[in-house]
């Protein structure tokens, strides 16, 4: 068996390192141990959330510490979830990112406080167990409504210059701009909002205690000091191409529509579209030149997946249903193929963040890295031997340098 505290003493000794642990006993409980499954698992985790759902954060985790049964599951999926998982177990990783968030006044978000955003349920078995929230966890209550305004990292001057235009515009009105706080068009947006004094949120796909990319530490910097940066890795949590796909979704639930300012023709910009489109939200994006490779992604979205064409914020608002001051609801988007434009997000995406191509490591620690059980793991690391992308020796496994 498993040696881990459950206890509502511990939970409340833990969580004091952190916050005033709440007075209820079941309380306390129940919030350390989302916090543990933020470790255990990887954002999206359909398995653990169908647990949490049914018993409670505290009860599911020590069903899993106690290896007591779980009706809730097939003995496949219970037999696997417990491979994933038991073995990010650890509450000293949990005690770190729990200091950490104290020392960078990160707050702690659950479906429980009054400030979560009642939009991510719409995820259902995919929505996060929780948020790690920096800057004003209140914020997250003002974005009904609000655009999502996405695109290009490499983006051109004209992209650039679309994300701001859009973005002062609305968020000027009072219509509140979601983006990643990535390079290219996530930044001009945010930027764009911040100067007209409007409010804008960040999501990341690693900690909210930091920036990534590190050059917009002082961008991200000014969108906490008016709103708030968010994420539902742990604190320490390093980003990923896994965890940023998985972003994504958040972005797409949380905003009432989102737009697409300029993408490649694989952009992960479509990622984010297909989410929208798949939850029954507003989607639009915004033509370019015909000549244009940072358009073409904008250009499929409009062509085969019935994008809603954006020339001016005006168009976002008529998405959002709030022309001649009207404030009906939107109706919900036409596209039917909305997550035929993700791009591959599978276990092999998984495995190839948890290799390095200068560290040798065994296939149980990449196994604890990606979130996957050892069988699944090695059977991806042989198809990555396979094509020419892994190669394993003595010392373990490792990405080749020509990895794809």
């Amino acid at each position: 068996m498993t040696t881990f505290d459950c206890s509502p003493e511990a939970a409340r000794s833990a969580l004091s390192l952190f916050e005033e642990p709440p007075g209820d006993a079941t309380s306390a409980a129940d919030r350390y141990a989302t916090v543990v499954w933020c470790h255990l698992t990887e954002p999206g985790d359909s398995i653990a959330h169908r647990v949490v759902a049914s018993r409670g954060a505290a009860a599911a985790l020590r069903a899993v510490v106690e290896d007591a049964p779980l009706p809730e599951l097939t003995g496949r999926e219970r037999a696997d979830a417990r491979k994933r998982w038991l073995p990010r177990l650890s509450a000293r990783d949990v005690a770190d990112a729990l200091r950490i968030a104290h020392a960078r006044d990160v707050s702690l978000v659950t479906a429980r406080d009054a400030t979560w955003p009642t939009q991510l349920d719409d995820l259902d078995v995919h929505a996060p167990l929780c948020l790690w929230v920096r800057g004003d966890p209140a914020a997250l209550t003002r974005l009904r409504p609000s655009v999502a305004l996405v695109g290009a990292r490499a983006a051109s001057s004209y992209g650039d210059h679309v994300a701001m235009e859009l973005a002062a515009d609305l968020a000027g009105g009072g219509i509140p701009v979601v983006s990643g706080g990535a390079y290219g068009i996530d930044g001009a947006a945010h930027r764009a909002a911040l100067a007209v004094g409007g409010l804008t949120v960040a999501l990341l796909a690693g900690g909210a205690e930091r920036a990534y990319p590190a050059g917009h530490t002082r961008l991200i910097d000014d969108v906490v000091a008016t709103g708030a940066v968010a994420s539902e890795v742990p604190c320490g949590s390093a980003p990923t191409k896994w965890r940023f796909l998985q972003r994504n979704r958040l972005i797409a639930a949380i905003a009432d529509a989102t737009v697409v300012v300029e993408a490649g023709w694989r952009s992960g910009s479509l990622n984010t579209a297909g989410h929208a489109a798949a939850l029954s939200r507003q989607l639009g994006a915004v033509p370019g030149p015909i000549t244009s490779a940072t358009s073409a992604g904008t250009h499929r979205l409009l062509r085969e997946f019935g994008a809603a064409c954006i020339t001016g914020a005006q168009d976002v608002r008529e998405m959002l249903g709030m022309t001649g001051g009207s404030c009906a609801p939107p109706e919900a988007s036409t596209t039917s193929r909305g997550t035929e434009t993700d791009p591959r997000t599978d276990d092999t995406t998984r495995v190839r963040d948890a290799l390095s191509t200068r560290t040798w490591r065994d296939a149980s620690d990449i196994a604890r890295r990606a979130g996957m059980t050892p069988a699944d793991t090695e059977g991806v690391l042989g198809l990555l031997q396979l094509e020419g992308s892994a190669q394993r020796a003595s010392a373990g496994w490792r990405l080749t340098s020509n990895a794809r």
